[in-house]
Formats: C-alpha cells, structure tokens, sequence
C-alpha cells in the first residue's frame, strides 16, 4: 500500500469509508476526472464487501484509492486506523493495489458543492459520501 504512487492509465475506484455508509466514486487515469458512483450503506463487513466486489466486477479498476483522515495539523487519529484495515482488507480480498490519499476536509467540501448546486439536506444526505469520494480521487489525480 502506498501513501501517493504513481499510476498508470486505467480505471480507479476510491472510497471515502465511513462506519455506516462508505461512498464510492469512479475515475479514469487518462482523463483525470473523477465522478461520484455510488453509496455502500451497510455496517456489516460481509454486506460492505459483497457490495464492493459487484463494483470491482463491474468497472474492474486497475487500483483502488481509499481516503485517509487526519487531523487539521495532519495527524492520524482513531479513524485513520480504521481506514488503514479497510485499505488493507481491500488490497488482500481482490488483490489490487490500494493508494492512500489525504482526505482532509473532503466532506465538507462535498457539502457545500451539493449545497451549492440547489440540494438540500436530505437530498445532500444521500449523495454525500459519494461526492466525498470523488473528491478524494480527484485530489488524487491532481496530485499525479
């Protein structure tokens, strides 16, 4: 697993985990423009992971990109190891590389392009995560 590596082209997945709902966001390398895709929302990992598989079947990425919270200053926290285990989980169920990416403030920026664009909370509830995510993969491709 890598903090940022380099990429080549190909389809990329990215997750913004979250404990209930994690948001799913799809991309390509040579475009570099990502789009949100989808929400997982299910607490259970057998649920969530089943879930992923389909995606990964259906878009057969050739890497995943999974956000990593920290602090304002840039320090890991409880969730942060969370999403270490998930990207891990990830990279040995499917066997496909997983980057990494600082994901600081991703939400709420996804909130106030949502809001931004006329939806309200409950509308902007639904689609959060997903948005989150392509946020996480657009940094990522920015970064590139």
């Amino acid at each position: 697993m890598a903090e940022l590596a380099e990429s080549t082209e190909g389809t990329v997945l990215a997750f913004d985990f979250g404990t209930r709902r994690i948001g799913v966001a799809l991309g390509e390398s040579l475009l570099g423009q990502a789009r949100p895709l989808t929400i997982v929302d299910a607490e259970a990992n057998d649920v969530r992971f089943a879930a992923i598989g389909r995606l990964i079947a259906e878009w057969r990425p050739d890497r995943l990109v999974v956000g990593l919270p920290l602090d304002l200053a840039g320090a890991e926290h409880e969730m942060s190891a969370r999403c270490r285990r998930f990207a891990r989980q990830l990279e040995g169920r499917f066997g496909l590389p997983v980057i990494l990416v600082d994901e600081r403030l991703s939400s709420a920026e996804a909130e106030q392009r949502l809001a931004a664009a006329g939806q309200n909370w409950k509308t902007r509830k639904k689609t959060l995560d997903a948005e989150a995510a392509a946020i996480i993969l657009q940094s990522y491709f920015d970064a590139k």
